[in-house]
């Protein structure tokens, strides 16, 4: 939906896509919040889990902002008025209002176990920044403030040399830490995985559309030891990553979720320019069919904004 609205300057049929997709999402309702998706379809469209996942909700509710600021809200859908329905849904259940920090989806609750924990790819500041404008809620400040600090203590004491932090932080409300394995969804939930590989995006992004020195300090931790662990050399990119920023054993393979982040992260300065190039020509080079949906969305999204197609949507409340 992110995707469909920002292009619509490329494609005639971008609203009738957007709105099909819509309606989609609200086929799929959550059985918390009914402004929230249910996470996962089997092939017939049926509901696998009602339970939500924090980051499409995010990417929802900002594509309908988007939508708002590209097509207006007088059509057949009120787009203004369902992301500030879907946005009032995401803080009351799946932001952990003691900590301000995002939980991994509504499913949990302050009873739960996992309550404390956070997935480090669902902290979006830019997202959230356009909440606040459409909104006007000032916990979404709180949100951006909270997580940019936890960020930089787990950059800090975990990964001083590399700047990464894990797929998964649990404890929070203690003293905070990587997940251990086997936490959620591998063994490698501790480590800079297939979650965190989001991170240099949605954390550059920020910086890109906002100016937040907070997010370039951040990614520029991680474009020096990238360049030097690489040689500059595109290569020797791999596919997950250890804390100390060594190679996960076997990930020696191209990934594209692993690779177009580096050089959104790469865009907060100039200096980084030759090798922002050399993952550019790198990431142009694979095909469509060499990769999953998984791998060719974070491409797309990626590539909009290294082309500099990616905004923020207006402050309309």
């Amino acid at each position: 939906m992110v995707i469909t609205a920002l292009m619509a300057g490329f494609d005639l049929s971008a609203r009738n896509t957007f709105d099909n997709l819509y309606r989609y999402y609200k086929a799929h309702p959550s059985n918390r919040g009914s402004h929230l998706m249910a996470w996962a379809q089997d092939v017939k469209g049926k509901d696998i889990d009602q339970t939500s996942a924090t980051d499409g909700d995010m990417d929802i509710a900002y594509s309908l902002l988007l939508a708002n600021s590209q097509w207006g809200s007088k059509g057949a859908i009120n787009y203004l008025q369902a992301a500030k329905a879907m946005i009032a849904d995401i803080m009351q259940y799946e932001i952990n209002p003691n900590e301000w920090l995002v939980l991994i989806s509504n499913g949990i609750e302050a009873e739960s176990k996992d309550y404390n924990d956070t997935r480090t790819s669902d902290f979006m500041p830019a997202n959230f920044k356009a909440f606040y404008l459409a909104t006007g809620d000032e916990r979404w400040q709180q949100v951006i403030d909270h997580n940019y600090r936890l960020f930089l203590e787990m950059q800090n004491k975990y990964s001083p040399d590399a700047g990464l932090v894990p797929d998964f932080i649990v404890h929070i409300n203690k003293t905070p830490k990587p997940a251990p394995p086997h936490y959620l969804e591998s063994e490698y939930d501790g480590l800079y995985n297939y979650n965190a590989c989001r991170v240099p995006w949605r954390i550059g992004l920020d910086y890109l559309l906002n100016g937040d020195t907070r997010s370039k300090a951040f990614v520029q931790k991680i474009n020096s030891w990238i360049r030097e662990t690489t040689n500059n050399n595109t290569y020797n990119l791999s596919a997950g990553y250890t804390l100390a920023g060594n190679d996960i054993h076997g990930r020696y393979f191209e990934a594209l979720s692993f690779i177009t982040p580096f050089a959104v992260s790469a865009m907060v300065d100039q200096k980084n320019q030759q090798w922002l190039n050399n993952v550019w020509d790198y990431t142009m080079n694979f095909k469509l069919k060499d990769f999953d949906y998984y791998d060719n969305t974070i491409k797309m999204l990626n590539i909009i904004i290294l082309s500099g197609n990616y905004w923020q949507p207006d402050a309309l409340r």
